[in-house]
């Protein structure tokens, strides 16, 4: 299958691309490349062919001859999604939907799209499934919420829309990010012996390693169309709902010498939900194979294999926010987060340095 993918050089494209790959695919990318200079170690990502290009930029002739799109371009977390609520529901409803529509267009027969468990936001402590209400507490959360009505509209007997919404990420990539729970937990845990918690441990989140996205995204591609058609799946495993506090405890155990800490403002996180995952399994061809503790054993050893210091993963390399507030302010991004054209290639990632 001929299948684009949108924001393949990210956290979770990176992995992503290559098992596509694996799998017979032929992958094609797009992708701003606005996180060039956040490469975790050897870069090894999959080289593709690829469209350089904003997501909001795409034109029709972008989409011709494929089969499937899997979007994963998108301001990528609450905090991102947060500093220009205005960009966000523009980059994650609007252009997700113009995508969409621009592919169905082009003969694209199955569009994926990345959604998120943030829709649910503060649904509380009892497992919720599919069919729960939306709760969403923030810009990102609502954009995504947005996304699938709108993309739903686009269904018919020729075009398929699939909505996967990923539990909170973890896990290495060549494009790691430390704005994420476990990662950061664990990173704190290495490099000081702080599990340093910033609110106070209650809330209740889904988690799931990179790589278990990765093969729900190549299972509801690969899945007869009567499957899959204009259904949503919580993407990651019921067993792996945990609280924060509950994540800490994990980290201390595996990693020497830590102890927890809480941070002086720590406090309630108005965002708690617990997620059944069954429906993927039962549905599809698909097992989640990680939990939080392999988790914390495969980062720590990529810890060991390249250092990493708080000023590292608490500055602007690894933290999306920090990342994009840096490019703006040096010029390299304008205010609607395209880039200067002045500004390419390697001058990029030495501005971001």
């Amino acid at each position: 299958m001929r299948v684009l993918v949108t924001g393949h050089a990210g956290y979770i494209g990176s992995v992503m691309t290559p098992m596509l790959i694996d799998a017979g695919h032929e992958v094609t990318g797009l992708d701003s490349h606005l996180y060039d200079a956040c490469t975790f170690g050897e870069d090894g990502r999959a080289p593709v062919p690829e469209i350089v290009k904003d997501i909001r930029d795409v034109e029709a002739e972008d989409l011709e001859g494929f089969d499937a799109v899997i979007h994963l371009a998108a301001l990528s977390n609450d905090p991102l999604g947060d500093l220009n609520p205005k960009l966000t529901y523009e980059i994650n409803h609007e252009a997700a939907v113009r995508l969409g529509r621009l592919a169905k267009e082009a003969g694209a027969k199955r569009f994926l799209m990345s959604s998120s468990c943030s829709t649910y936001g503060a649904s509380g402590d009892g497992l919720i499934d599919e069919s729960a209400e939306f709760r969403p507490v923030t810009p990102y959360g609502e954009s995504k919420v947005w996304a699938e009505r709108d993309l739903a509209k686009l269904a018919d007997e020729n075009f398929s829309p699939v909505y996967l919404r990923s539990s909170t990420a973890y896990g290495v990539s060549p494009r790691l990010r430390f704005d994420l729970v476990l990662n950061n937990l664990t990173a704190w845990a290495y490099a000081t012996g702080r599990v340093y918690l910033k609110s106070d441990g209650t809330p209740w989140r889904p988690i799931v390693h990179i790589e278990d996205i990765s093969r729900a995204f190549l299972a509801a591609l690969e899945a007869p169309r009567e499957l899959v058609h204009n259904e949503a799946f919580n993407v990651g495993s019921s067993a792996e709902n945990y609280q924060i506090r509950e994540l800490a405890e994990i980290v201390v155990r595996l990693a020497p010498n830590a102890r927890v800490e809480y941070a002086p403002d720590a406090g309630p996180d108005k965002r708690c939900y617990r997620v059944d995952c069954d429906k993927l399994g039962r549905r599809l061809d698909y097992r989640a194979q990680w939990t939080a503790e392999a988790g914390v054993k495969e980062l720590l050893d990529a810890f060991e294999r390249t250092e990493v210091s708080p000023e590292e993963f608490e500055g602007t390399r690894y933290k999306r926010v920090a990342h994009i507030k840096k490019l703006v302010a040096s010029g390299a991004l304008d205010a609607t987060l395209h880039w200067n054209s002045r500004v390419r290639g390697e001058d990029r990632v030495h501005i971001a340095n």
